[in-house]
């Protein structure tokens, strides 16, 4: 037997989850297709459509499932062959893999309240408390709308008009992956396959044909699709050992999207109706839990003031894959406002701890925020290479350190107290 050393174990096995988990896609085996829409329409949203594991029988997962579970399993025991029990990147590597076939449990289960638990172990349920296991998601939801909910956007500037052409956001994102990534790198290009208004691939940004933009939409598709989705995605797929980072399992969901979110945020690009947006999704997701149905929630979004097309998929974002009559729904959207509270609390302790180096590393491939210590120990190993593609707020730490050195000051301040004072203030002169 030819010796082999540890990177080339790593490499090896790293090869293997990425081929395994290749064909496993799971918003496709989930989608609905337009006769669903069309039914709503038809029946005024007064009937539910028939959607169970019937319908979803007619959607092709692309792989056998009992063979995709078993070349998993097999893959977990030679993690701990090759780099012996007990090792910490085998650990990760065992818990990713072991993700992934749960992940093809939830798909074989399609239709039914079982795909709700998986989908509740995997991606996580708003009634799951935070780190400090006191506050609760779907607290923090409602929260937010009652601030978000007060806020006038008229009074916040000017008026954001969306009169941008998909076409035409096209070739201003196209331009600025070209300045951010360099040429051939990255681009965007129409579709007509998705379901939200834009969505990332792996060197690529899809804009939903017949969308149209703001400025300010376009901005923050530069950010969160462009810096963050596909720019993690082509530092895992730069890494010479650790290629199971260009590839995501449900556990990095949170962490993603709370990147994107703070993405969004640092480069003030977000606005109070984007931030409805993402928060209505913890809110629906409750609700459903909780029993509501499909046509409950496309009326919850229309009483929110969302125009018909925007009820439709924004209320499907949350049943598919699940049971359209209640209780069991897609959780993945509360990983928006989840990894946003984790990855900023994240970016405190790094700099109250005074370790802001390991900051970059959230954007080193598709990973969890707890992974961030190891993976920078491995860098440190020469298996894991640093970030190619950073967002400039992250390559210079220093604003960064700033906010974060006031912001965890600001915990300790009593904004009760502060509430009333100013309240007493706008009573009494406006």
């Amino acid at each position: 037997m030819v010796w082999t050393t540890y990177k080339e174990k790593v490499k090896r096995l790293s090869k293997r989850m990425v081929e395994a988990q290749r064909p496993i896609r799971v918003l496709d085996a989930i989608k609905w297709d337009h006769a669903v829409e069309q039914h709503l329409r038809k029946h005024r949203f007064r009937e539910m459509p028939k959607i169970g594991p019937e319908y979803y029988a007619g959607i092709p997962l692309g792989f056998e499932p009992d063979g995709k579970i078993e070349e998993l399993e097999a893959l977990i025991g030679d993690i701990d062959l090759e780099l012996g029990a007990g090792d910490q990147l085998g650990e990760l590597l065992k818990r990713i893999t072991r993700e992934y076939a749960d992940v093809v449990r939830m798909l074989e289960c399609r239709g039914t309240r079982r795909f709700w638990e998986y989908s509740r172990k995997l991606y996580g349920s708003p009634k799951d408390t935070m780190f400090d296991e006191k506050n609760t998601i779907s607290e923090l939801g409602r929260l937010l709308y009652s601030i978000l909910g007060g806020i006038e956007d008229a009074t916040l500037g000017g008026e954001h008009p969306q009169d941008i052409e998909a076409d035409e956001a096209v070739r201003i994102l196209n331009e600025r992956f070209l300045e951010y990534f360099g040429s051939g790198v990255v681009e965007a290009r129409i579709s007509d396959g998705i379901l939200a208004d834009a969505a990332a691939g792996g060197d690529v940004v899809k804009i939903k044909q017949g969308s149209k933009f703001s400025m300010r939409d376009v901005d923050i598709l530069e950010v969160h699709e462009g810096w963050v989705h596909v720019g993690t995605t082509q530092n895992g797929q730069h890494q010479h050992v650790a290629r199971w980072l260009a590839k995501g399992s449900p556990r990095v969901s949170a962490t993603q999207e709370g990147l994107a979110v703070i993405m969004e945020i640092f480069t003030f690009r977000s606005y109070p109706k984007r931030a409805r947006h993402i928060n209505d999704r913890i809110l629906s997701i409750d609700k459903v839990e909780d029993g509501a149905n499909l046509l409950e929630i496309i009326e919850f979004y229309r009483t929110e003031g969302y125009s018909e097309d925007d009820c439709i998929a924004n209320a499907m974002r949350v049943f598919r894959g699940g049971v359209a009559e209640g209780g069991a729904p897609f959780t993945k959207d509360i990983s928006y406002c989840r990894g946003f509270i984790e990855d900023y609390n994240f970016l405190r302790a790094a700099i109250r701890a005074g370790k802001p180096f390991l900051i970059p590393f959230l954007f080193t491939g598709k990973l969890h925020v707890d992974d961030v210590p190891l993976l920078y120990q491995k860098h440190k190993e020469g298996i894991v290479d640093a970030p190619m593609f950073i967002p400039p707020q992250f390559r210079d730490l220093n604003g960064v350190a700033v906010w974060m050195s006031f912001s965890s000051f600001l915990n300790l301040v009593d904004l009760k107290r502060i509430q009333e004072h100013y309240n007493k203030l706008f009573k009494d002169h406006l």
